[in-house]
């Protein structure tokens, strides 16, 4: 039996992800749209012995041609022409839900509505009745819970039910005699000039529609009509048109089609919703009071972002501890298998020195998206751009929605950088995408990880939520410099929809942090995998030269860029290194102290053989985390304690070897500098493309660096004069 493709539609925070995920699992997969940078997410799910594919489209107020997701849900609808569309609507929104409703009944889709949130639109006093609804509109409505159970099944039978008989309803439409008229004459007009002599139209959907995107002044659709050649009578009768809508209403045709939209829309409501005689109060209006609160907002945000990373390593920490020690065994079991020698090295420095490095952080990773999916889903992040959008705008010029970007930037610069196509005027988007580099990614955090565990273990939680704390703040300082120099001018006005407050579903918290963090396993399977082969080959080179040391080509390059970070407080070759491998991917950093340093091996920064050798010989130097005491001397008893303070059983890898190489205080200033230059790459990639010049990412590489270098040298300097 051929398998039923159905269509998710509906405005931004009605559920649609939330029954896409329930219905579909992890039996889904996310990737773009050809040729487009708009996220595609598709899955397939069975029922009653029924193959059914369904794909989620963009989140959309409208279909017009204003932004790229309404350009890619538009040409599926007509293009892939979906067995059904569900068009998901907020039940306590329903007057602003159903104007994409009615935009999809124009292009003949074959449409089940569900109404979702029906707790919520009573909570408000509405009374929806769904019969009539469906009566007036001519299509099935049926009320539905997307967290749960309720309405699935018969959603489910509704959808099997009209794939089969298709229910195409252009006839309920109605805008009045004005529109509808002309309208008409444009229609006619099109079926004769633009139809084919199978009398098939030259456009997928109905002539009414392509009539009412050419009074709208559609470009997509006007570009069509002219390349046919045959459209010179049909854009000459639109033009009429408009001229008279102009003459009659005082305004243009496009604003009439909308008007005349929603006219039709409450008309539907009138007939079909009770509404309360006074507006109530509900429980996400009575939170909002106090978490979007004038002076109270911002400290709530603070707070939740703490709370955030103190769960973060509380419960990760332990669990990339067992990683580690995994491959320590790993490596050691490694090396005594194949003994010494060349694929040892390759195997135990290369491979698990570099991905091993970075997966024992896989845990952390995991547990951050999983409560920033919990915010997210819950709505809280919505507010947190709402509640920004006061200090942004006062201090900055920016509004609250160029915060949006900005929590995406959390998990990733690239999504963050693509989201800024939400922003209307140019100067804000562009601005955006400079600002959002200083975010800190996901990709950042394993570093933070591995040096706060080694200096900062008492605190972790803290000292990483200060770090993201200064690269909002450093944001918000340079987007000020920009407003005020590159980007001039007035932003445009915030108007920003808070989404009702929800119970987050497991299941869908669960299938967001997957779909996060599955990129990160992807990334230290693929690109991690191939730089630490890299890293490892030169840092072996030349032949002949000691594994990792100075006279290696990692040594050379390390050496000599090392005076240009000394200031700093990290002139190390190491740490340098690690600095300009990390300009590929953040992750990378990790990976070459773990290549450097030998994780998988014994976690003393050499080969087992060497470790002992070197523990024998009393020349083990170490530095403790207070930074207080130094030891390099023959007095083995000192040298075991200073080991033991360092680096004790319980905490195996290569902390006790970065020790070595900062303090508290220079660890902190590599951290900021870590935070504050470019992410990666792929970053600056996707600021070329969303620029389509090469000026901007070259920019943001520049002054990203000259920031970071700025910020460290003050943290590091200012930290010496104060006596840390």
């Amino acid at each position: 039996m051929d398998k039923i493709r159905i269509a998710l539609a509906g405005n931004p925070n009605v559920g649609k992800s939330t029954l896409f995920n329930r219905w579909t699992g992890m039996r889904q997969h996310v990737g773009n749209w050809p040729g487009k940078t708009v996220e595609k997410k598709e899955g397939t799910f069975q029922y009653n012995q029924q193959e059914i594919e369904v794909v989620d489209l963009p989140g959309n107020y409208s279909l017009t041609a204003y932004s790229m997701e309404e350009v890619v849900s538009r040409d599926y609808i007509v293009s892939e022409k979906p067995d059904v569309i569900v068009n998901v609507i907020d039940a306590a929104n329903i007057e602003r839900n159903l104007y994409l409703t009615v935009q999809m009944m124009e292009l003949g889709a074959n449409l089940v509505l569900a109404l979702n949130m029906n707790n919520f639109a009573r909570e408000k006093g509405l009374k929806i009745n769904k019969n009539e609804l469906s009566q007036l509109l001519g299509v099935p409505v049926i009320e539905i819970e997307a967290v749960d159970e309720t309405g699935s099944e018969e959603l489910l039978k509704t959808i099997l039910k009209i794939s089969k008989s298709p229910n195409i309803v252009l006839d309920r439409l109605e805008y009045g005699n004005e529109v509808s008229e002309h309208v008409k004459q444009i229609e006619n007009i099109i079926n004769q000039d633009l139809t084919g002599a199978d009398n098939k139209s030259m456009f997928d959907a109905p002539s009414s529609w392509i009539a009412l995107k050419l009074l709208e002044d559609d470009p997509e659709i006007i570009k069509k009509v002219e390349e046919s050649g045959k459209g010179q009578r049909v854009l000459k009768s639109v033009k009429k048109i408009q001229r008279h809508f102009n003459d009659v209403f005082g305004d243009d045709a496009d604003a009439a089609i909308t008007d005349a939209r929603y006219g039709f829309i409450a008309g539907l409501v009138s007939e079909s919703v009770k509404k309360p005689k006074i507006d109530k109060v509900t429980r996400s209006d009575l939170i909002d009071r106090i978490v979007t609160h004038k002076y109270l907002g911002i400290p709530i945000f603070l707070l939740i972002m703490w709370l955030t990373f103190q769960i973060t390593f509380t419960v990760g920490d332990p669990l990339g501890g067992y990683i580690e020690e995994a491959f320590v065994w790993l490596g050691e079991t490694v090396s005594a298998s194949l003994g010494e020698g060349f694929l040892t090295s390759f195997i135990v420095d290369g491979i698990i020195g570099g991905v091993g490095g970075v997966l024992v952080f896989v845990p952390i990773i995991f547990i951050l998206f999983l409560v920033l999916s919990l915010l997210e889903d819950s709505g809280y992040l919505a507010r947190a751009a709402f509640v920004m959008d006061r200090f942004m705008h006062k201090l900055v010029g920016l509004h609250g929605k160029s915060f949006i970007p900005m929590i995406l930037g959390f998990g990733c610069a690239v999504p963050g950088i693509m989201a800024t196509r939400t922003l209307e005027n140019e100067r804000d988007r562009f601005l955006t995408m400079l600002i959002v580099p200083f975010m800190s990614c996901s990709a950042r955090l394993p570093v933070y990880a591995l040096l706060g565990a080694a200096f900062f273990s008492a605190y972790q939680g803290w000292v990483i939520f200060s770090l993201y704390i200064l690269g909002i703040v450093v944001a918000i300082v340079m987007a000020a410099i920009f407003k005020k120099t590159i980007f001039k001018g007035m932003s445009a006005p915030f108007v920003m929809e808070l989404p009702p407050y929800r119970i987050p579903t497991a299941k869908g918290a669960i299938i967001h942090m997957w779909e996060k963090g599955v990129l990160f396993l992807k990334k230290a399977g693929t690109l991690i995998l191939v730089l630490s082969v890299v890293i490892w080959a030169l840092s072996s080179l030349p032949v002949g030269v000691e594994y990792a040391s100075q006279e290696s080509i990692t040594g050379q390059i390390g050496t000599t860029l090392a005076p240009v970070f000394a200031p700093l407080g990290f002139g190390e070759w190491q740490a340098t290194v690690a600095i300009i491998y990390g300009f590929v991917a953040k992750e990378v950093v990790v990976s070459t102290f773990g290549i450097l340093y030998g994780v998988g091996e014994d976690g003393s920064g050499g080969t087992a053989d060497e470790a002992a050798t070197e523990e024998s010989s009393g020349e083990i130097s170490s530095k403790p985390a207070s930074g207080e005491v130094s030891v390099e001397s023959s007095d083995e008893t000192a040298s075991a304690e200073s080991v033991e303070e360092v680096a004790p059983e319980e905490d195996p890898g290569f902390i006790a070897a970065i020790q070595e190489v900062f303090t508290p205080l220079s660890a902190y200033a590599y951290m900021v500098f870590i935070l504050l230059y470019i992410p990666c790459l792929a970053t600056l990639a996707t600021i070329r493309r969303e620029t389509n010049s090469w000026k901007w990412p070259a920019f943001a590489a520049g002054y990203t660096f000259v920031v970071a270098y700025v910020v460290s040298f003050a943290v590091y300097q200012g930290g010496l004069l104060l006596g840390f």
